[in-house]
């Protein structure tokens, strides 16, 4: 083993061996944690230049010695280790990794890096260590639950998107979601075409820290991107110390819960209780619908990642991972391949930094339609399969037409089975990105750096959608089925050119730094899609050519402390986007703030108050990323009009243009931030954390508006016009609870609580948003001054003498003895009270044992299942029978829109989850000593303790639970090798 070992690392260049000359002492150095060998490792005696390091086995013999010497063991992320030379002929040496102390820990900023106990803004920083453990097949659930502030929400399907918000985000109708910055390259937040998500190109085992900057005064410095903050993601570097990681994972996941529908024993009963002339329509069979489209699914993740010291001068790192996902929707599956290179070199006698990454994905995919509407609605008494059905013999309501001699389908749900079977809708996503970064320390001015970053992202894309001919759901004109045969693909680039400069001398007790520089970055997409080619008269083909987006930007920032205890910043961005007009192109984006380190001034003689800090900060950032139709928009674009819009000459017909709205004085929405924070430590930092206090107010915000007559070929169109504020506290802990020998025990709690307002709309108007997905045109939300946004707007609902709804009794609240839209109240609202996080890790000996709770409380739920659902009209619905939910059981509801708008469906969605528990047992010493092989066992989404009705409480949507994908819960097993 020992031979094959060597050879691997001999070919992969990683360290070379190095022979020892005999000495007086020899001996071995291990972690103390994993009791692993480490290489590298400094040995010298104190006062003396001359030494050694150990090899790659972690042993080392030293000379010349004798005896009172201090011997020194030293080596970069550990605690140094002294030894006194007594004569002995060998010795057995322990080095502890560095205490993750809050003065210890250097976080990500913008075009920088700064000290933890030198933060003057909101940051916070996860590192790898304290990241999820699970099923985390995307980064963002790495700290889900982590940072106070932040909230991240995945749906079921593998491979998945989250609505990623810090803070809540500060926008109605433009982009809520912030800026995300992988190794120095802001990446576009739009997905590909055949990808899930535009983080699912990432591998979480290559991610090494996020930083969440959260206040203005640490966003800032991203200028036109940051009102919604900033997460900052730093990949793994190689390193001195030569290392191969192996980890395994697989998952059996199952259903957890479903929408309480009637089987088909009960349905058969209230069929001819309620409806006795509809009995002959009933079926023979007993089909749970919703069991039926869901499955038992499987989880593999395999990574392996080697790092070193490439020609023992270059720190470098490689890595490849695979990872299958099956969804529980029949046929749903998520396939990712990656490769990533990092290579951090130091020329020039450490004057030239070079750090360079490189990521490449393939992303496979196979979709699954969302179905779950029609398992809920389907007849429980049907078949799956009929073996005379000339729809692929699956059951599907239809009749035969003698006159078209074809199979015609009714006005009724399609059979969910049959759908996600027939129909194929793959993709595939190829995606290379990284940068390079040149730091340069001039030789004649050390105190003067010169950076250059250099990225470059870029994404193919495409995905095929086929849809069988004999499948009730593809494509048909009248009765005539032809199928569904639709091809998309999609290319994205984004390419960035950062230079700047920084200079950091210490003035005796005034550390001046000063940065500033320039920063230039395009995004580019080509997209083309053929519509159904099955369809004769299909016009849809189309290429779709974007205008590129260019941003621009000037920036610097200055950072002065006053005897390591008063701590100033000041920045100020001035960026340019070319997606507004030139008169409007420019924005500046100045912030400040102050920190105050109080430890010495007020607790000086404490035992235990060991660390204390205030910060204060202020900053204005924008947002420049539009909804869809609003892009361009302050340029007179053109339409080519279809055959409803065309001039005939002669008996010749021309397209003619159609001109699109347009408004030119269309600009940034600007979101300003107040924050005053304090950073404290406990009992010699055994206990850490930091409290939060925020204020935000975003002004000009992008809003859907009345345009004058003639003015804009519209009468509605984007301006800016409206504000709204949210102020907040945030709370957070880190507690070293128990740290001995052989038992250790860390938690982490946080803890956040934030409104939000709407000052100002367009002409003080209301405006009633949020689909109730049944009808045309209804809403059940508003958006309204003096209102949380997305806030419900619902009559109430009166009740009986025994306390039971009365179906379409609400209250005359503007007393006019009529009960019409001017009786509807805003009640509730789908923002939260409170959200909670708490994190546990503890170690005995080699046992680990960890889990990490959520929680939500006070957040509101619209169950529009059970609004457009639950009635008992719809138990036949048009010619055929459909089921609905039992929740029908509690009101005896019989019209859906005499109730849909009745706030008895407005829910307590507050909840507890428990997304991961994990039990592990590591074994230090395996394979001769050269590797540690942890086994371990876990469990996924282990349980939700919510008062909620429907399905899941933790819903996106703003609050609408219009049917999710489900989450699995899922059973882990894996092991985690180390050599």
């Amino acid at each position: 083993m020992k031979t094959i070992y060597q050879k691997l690392l001999f070919l992969l260049l990683l360290l070379p061996f190095s022979v020892f000359a005999q000495s007086t002492l020899e001996g071995v150095v291990k972690d103390s944690k994993s009791k692993q060998p480490i290489p590298g490792v400094n040995v010298v005696v104190q006062g003396a230049t001359a030494g050694t390091s150990t090899d790659l086995d972690g042993k080392f013999k030293l000379a010349k010695l004798k005896s009172g010497d201090k011997i020194v063991f030293s080596f970069i992320g550990y605690k140094n280790e002294i030894v006194n030379y007594n004569g002995q002929s060998s010795i057995s040496v322990s080095l502890e990794e560095e205490s993750n102390q809050i003065q210890e820990v250097v976080v990500q900023v913008g075009y920088g890096t700064v000290k933890k106990k030198d933060a003057t803004g909101s940051v916070a920083t996860v590192a790898s260590k304290d990241f999820n453990k699970g099923a985390n097949v995307t980064v963002e659930n790495l700290l889900n639950g982590r940072v106070a502030g932040l909230t991240i929400n995945t749906s079921g399907a593998p491979g998945s998107g989250s609505q990623i918000r810090i803070r809540g985000g500060s926008s109605l109708f433009a982009s809520n979601d912030p800026l995300v910055v992988v190794d120095g390259l802001p990446i576009s937040n739009t997905t590909n075409v055949g990808s899930t998500s535009f983080l699912a190109s990432l591998n979480p085992s290559d991610i090494e820290t996020f930083t969440v900057l959260k206040d203005a005064s640490s966003t800032a410095i991203y200028g036109a991107r940051a009102s919604n903050g900033v997460i900052i993601i730093t990949t793994k570097k190689g390193s001195k110390k030569l290392s191969v990681d192996y980890n395994f994972n697989y998952g059996s996941g199952k259903l957890v819960d479903k929408i309480d529908v009637f089987s088909a024993d009960e349905y058969r009963n209230i069929i001819q209780t309620l409806r006795p002339g509809d009995v002959g329509l009933l079926g023979n069979s007993n089909t749970d619908w919703q069991e039926a489209i869901y499955r038992r699914t499987d989880y593999f993740d395999n990574n392996l990642s080697l790092k070193g010291n490439l020609f023992n001068k270059i720190p470098a790192r490689i890595s490849i991972g695979r990872t299958y996902q099956e969804g529980l929707r029949l046929t749903n599956e998520f396939n990712r391949n990656t490769v990533s290179a990092a290579l951090s070199p130091s020329l020039l006698k450490d004057h030239l930094k070079l750090r360079f990454s490189a990521n490449y994905t393939n992303e496979t995919n196979r979709f699954a339609d969302g179905v779950e509407n029609s398992a809920i609605q389907f007849d429980p008494t049907q078949p799956i399969y009929d073996s005379n059905s000339p729809f692929g013999g699956f059951f599907e309501y239809y009749n035969y037409n003698a006159a078209t001699n074809q199979n015609a389908l009714l006005l009724a749900p399609r059979n969910p089975v049959a759908q996600l079977i027939q129909t194929n809708d793959s993709g595939r996503n190829n995606r290379l990105f990284g940068n390079i970064e040149f730091d340069y320390k001039f030789h004649f001015l050390p105190e003067l750096r010169a950076v250059l970053n250099l990225g470059y992202d870029e994404s193919r894309g495409n995905r095929l959608r086929l849809v069988s001919p004999d499948a009730a759901t593809g494509g048909s004109i009248g009765d005539v089925r032809y199928g569904t045969n639709e091809f998309r693909t999609k290319n994205i680039k984004n390419k960035l050119l950062d230079f700047y400069l920084v200079y950091n001398k210490l003035f005796g007790k005034i550390n001046f730094e000063l940065t500033g520089g320039y920063s230039y970055q395009k995004f580019e997409e080509h997209e083309y899609f053929t519509g159904n080619r099955y369809n004769i008269f299909n016009q849809d083909a189309d290429a779709i050519d974007p205008t590129d987006n260019v941003l621009i930007g000037f920036f610097g920032r200055t950072n002065l402390t006053f005897n390591d205890k008063y701590l100033l910043t000041l920045s100020m961005r001035r960026d340019a986007t070319s997606r507004f007009d030139v008169n409007n192109r420019w924005g500046n984006f100045p912030a400040a703030a102050f920190a105050w380190k109080m430890k010495d001034d007020f607790f000086a003689d404490s035992k235990i108050v060991s660390d204390f800090k205030l910060r204060l900060g202020w900053g204005i950032t924008g947002q420049q990323v539009l909804p869809s139709d609003a892009n361009n928009y302050y340029l007179q674009q053109y339409s080519v009009g279809g055959t409803n819009s065309q001039y005939i000459f002669g008996s010749i017909p021309y397209a003619v243009g159609i001109p699109n709205p347009y408004n030119t004085n269309l600009k940034w929405e600007e979101t300003t931030t107040y924050n005053l924070g304090f950073d404290y430590g406990l009992l010699n930092n055994r206990i850490t954390g930091t409290l939060d206090l925020f204020y935000k107010k975003a002004d000009d915000m992008i809003s859907k508006t009345a345009f004058a007559d003639g003015g804009s070929f519209t009468n509605r169109g984007w301006a800016n016009i409206g504000s709204f504020t949210t102020k907040g506290i945030e709370f957070a802990v880190n507690a070293e609870i128990l740290n001995s020998k052989n038992f250790k025990w860390n938690v982490n709690f946080n803890a956040t609580k934030f409104e939000r307002r709407i000052d100002e709309l367009a002409l003080n108007s209301d405006i009633l948003l949020g689909d109730v997905g049944a009808g045309t045109g209804g809403t059940a939300q508003i958006l309204s001054e003096g209102f949380t946004p997305y806030s419900f707007y619902v009559y109430k609902q009166l009740y009986d003498s025994n306390n039971n709804p009365i179906e379409g009794a609400y209250a005359d609240l503007n007393g006019d003895s009529i009960i019409n839209g001017d009786d509807r109240y805003i009640y509730k609202n789908p923002d939260p009270d409170l959200t909670l996080g708490f994190a546990s890790n503890m170690n005995y000996k080699n046992l680990d044992f960890s889990f990490n709770l959520r929680a939500s409380l006070g957040n509101r739920i619209y169950n529009s299942v059970n609004a457009t659902k639950a009635q008992y009209d719809l138990l036949k619905n048009n010619a055929v029978l459909g089921n609905i939910p039992s929740s029908v059981l509690s009101t005896d509801f019989n019209t859906t829109s005499d109730v849909i708008l009745s706030d008895i469906y407005i829910e307590n969605g507050s909840f507890l989850r428990l997304d991961n528990v994990t039990l592990g047992y590591t074994f230090p010493e395996v394979f001769d000593g050269k590797a540690s092989v942890r086994l371990f066992t876990g469990v996924q989404n282990a349980f939700v303790l919510t008062k909620y009705s429907g399905l899941d409480p933790e819903i996106a949507n703003d609050g609408r639970d219009n049917t999710i994908y489900p989450r699995q819960r899922s059973i882990l097993f894996g092991a985690n090798v180390k050599f």
